[in-house]
């Protein structure tokens, strides 16, 4: 089994073996799978990061190996009206979905309750198998960590 423990920065060539994945299959540190040529594949990366289409994992023996974003079954959302998509994306957020934003587009995995709320919001919803590749989050691999930390004592006074 091919197995890899980090992401390198490389151009993908034609020659290097592939691996097609899911949105959900790429956002996993630990995954097991194989390539379209069959060959099984393993990583183990750090926690918190989503592998993107085209990045390049490097295995213990050297072989590289090119991450492809599987078509999936999306609902995607087009509009000339940037203030429709703008009020559809603020919904969505609000629903803590993973979002696609493009020019011109919304892409969201397939729920036909998400689409009738985005229906309702004025907007037309095509439902489609497309590549899925959503924002990472404000917070992600930026350093940054959301903290509840406070200074005041939980300690009750006994009187």
């Amino acid at each position: 089994m091919l197995e890899a423990f980090h992401i390198v920065e490389r151009q993908p060539e034609p020659t290097m073996p592939t691996a097609e994945l899911t949105f959900e299959q790429r956002q996993k540190s630990r995954h097991r799978c194989q390539t379209r040529c069959g060959q099984p594949l393993g990583w183990f990366l750090e926690r918190g990061h989503v592998l993107a289409d085209g990045e390049v994992l490097e295995c213990r023996d050297g072989t590289l190996v090119q991450i492809v974003a599987a078509n999936e079954n999306v609902s995607q959302v087009e509009s000339n009206d940037a203030l429709a998509l703008m009020r559809a994306a603020y919904h969505l957020g609000n629903r803590h979905v993973p979002l696609q934003i493009g020019a011109g587009f919304l892409r969201y995995q397939h729920d036909h309750v998400l689409d009738d709320m985005v229906h309702g919001l004025g907007l037309t919803i095509n439902v489609a198998q497309l590549p899925f590749h959503p924002e990472n989050g404000a917070y992600h691999g930026s350093g940054h960590g959301h903290s509840h930390d406070h200074s005041h004592s939980h300690d009750e006074a006994v009187g």
